[in-house]
């Protein structure tokens, strides 16, 4: 391997620690998709046939094989890890005897457990539903480098605590205007103390689903404004820190063209980002609501409101279960608001949003020296 070739590809592992896969040349589902789900899928399907099928028969002995299926499927992953990255590229052979063995999982798992006494029969539909699930979700991770950016935008937010208490200092004082004296409403309690937490998870997950769409749409705006300034000055800057620190250019490159996958991922970069910078409001919001309702909603207003005894919540003794269900759906519906609105605003957009404008114009400029080297190669 040449010298140019070596540090392309350890650009390209660059690449997949900053959650930006796509950005690899060739970048497809032989090449790259398959040899990094093999890990997980290995695992997925160990772990179901050694869980399903003797579990039943193991009685007292569960948890022992529990721990032995944790301990086996991490070596799994672990070993297999590592196997990948040392291999190029995955051939069409390999990746059907792959696919073939997983998609057997769901077929052979009923089958050994007829052959075993005492083992529970699983459904087969419900088994190929959650084995295709967890190849979908697999496969949408590992092409969108999901993982890496939710790591990068949960240390960010932690590290960068400056920035988060700025943001709970700008969104916290609207969002309680508009939500604080709707959450005294007796009518309100009687609804959430009925309420069961299925239905409650409902709702947060519609507000999410709102914001999502939201962001998707705003958000392409952003994208489409992201300019590839491709001095040398700038590219020697946007270089530092990566593999490609060493490189120098004399002139300007010029702008490469990103394609639909290439686009989406700089998409769910930034959408990332701002749900996690949602969530963080979202906390803080239930934790207010709930301090608040503890110190000025008593047991007696709880029960005026609610017209009988409130039932009480099963993990937080002593507190009424219609009180952090309240919480909660003010802390979704705050997500949901503060999203759609730092998004409209400018000056928010402006604050918020150019760390990881800054953060995909350097992976642009990491991109367009990186295909210059790989041309060298």
């Amino acid at each position: 391997m040449t010298a140019a070739r070596l540090l392309a590809r350890r650009t390209e592992r660059w690449f997949v620690r900053q959650g930006t896969p796509t950005m690899i040349e060739g970048y497809g589902p032989f090449t790259h998709v398959l040899p990094r789900m093999l890990p997980a899928l290995a695992t997925i399907a160990i772990a179901g046939l050694v869980w399903l099928v003797p579990l039943g028969a193991a009685g007292y002995g569960r948890w022992v094989l529990l721990a032995l299926i944790l301990a086996s499927a991490l070596t799994t992953w672990v070993l297999l890890s590592v196997f990948m990255r040392r291999l190029p590229q995955i051939t069409r052979r390999r990746t059907i005897a792959i696919l073939v063995g997983y998609a057997a999982v769901p077929v052979i798992v009923p089958i050994l457990q007829d052959t075993i006494d005492d083992t529970p029969d699983s459904d087969p539909a419900q088994l190929v539903v959650f084995f295709a699930a967890t190849f979908v979700a697999s496969w949408l991770a590992v092409t969108y480098g999901l993982v890496a950016l939710l790591k990068g935008a949960i240390r960010h937010t932690v590290h960068d605590l400056r920035n988060s208490v700025n943001l709970l200092g700008r969104a916290l004082p609207p969002l309680l205007f508009v939500t604080l004296f709707l959450f005294f409403t007796g009518e309100l309690w009687q609804a959430m103390n009925q309420l069961p937490w299925q239905r409650v998870g409902l709702v947060v997950a519609l507000f999410a689903a709102i914001t999502i769409l939201a962001a998707a749409a705003r958000l392409k705006d952003e994208i489409g404004r992201v300019e590839q300034d491709l001095r040398p000055e700038v590219l020697r800057q946007a270089c530092r820190g990566t593999p490609l620190s060493g490189e120098e250019f004399d002139e300007p490159l010029r702008p490469r063209k990103l394609d639909g996958r290439q686009s989406r991922n700089l998409l769910v970069m930034l959408a990332i980002r701002q749900l996690v910078q949602a969530a963080v409001v979202g906390l803080a919001l239930f934790g207010f609501f709930v301090a608040l309702g503890l110190i000025v909603v008593t047991p007696a207003v709880a029960e005026q409101w609610i017209g009988a005894p409130p039932e009480p919540a099963r993990w937080v003794p002593g507190v009424p279960a219609a009180m952090l269900r309240n919480a909660t759906l003010f802390a979704a519906f705050g997500s949901m608001y503060f999203a759609v609105v730092s998004m409209s605003d400018a000056e928010q957009r402006r604050q918020f949003f150019a760390p990881v404008i800054e953060q995909i114009e350097r992976t642009l400029a990491v991109r367009a020296v990186y295909l210059a080297v790989r041309e060298r190669a």
